[in-house]
């Protein structure tokens, strides 16, 4: 299932391909938004406290998992079905 977008500003810089037939997974290009240029999330796989905070370990869509970040919960105010996903599959793994 595909969630909602993100800011580029959180994301890592983009590498020039290094070898001959390599090619863009075009999934992977950003979409423009208001002039902004922002990421779709596939999935979220983990969280963790930090503080007083919840952080998710977000996994974009069509980047490997070398690009997954960990996203504080308030800057992921696009990604809430992602998250109430996670949870739905977290609390049914408890069962």
């Amino acid at each position: 299932m595909i969630h909602n977008m993100f800011n580029e500003d959180l994301l890592i810089k983009y590498k020039a391909l290094q070898f001959k037939g390599q090619h863009i997974d075009s999934a992977s290009l950003p979409i423009i938004i208001n002039k902004e240029k922002e990421y779709e999330v596939k999935e979220v796989q983990k969280h963790r406290k930090q503080g007083r905070e919840t952080q998710y370990l977000v996994h974009w869509k069509g980047y490997r998992n070398e690009h997954d970040q960990w996203i504080a919960e308030i800057e992921l105010p696009h990604v809430k079905e992602a998250i109430k996903d996670y949870w739905s599959k977290i609390l049914s793994q408890n069962l």
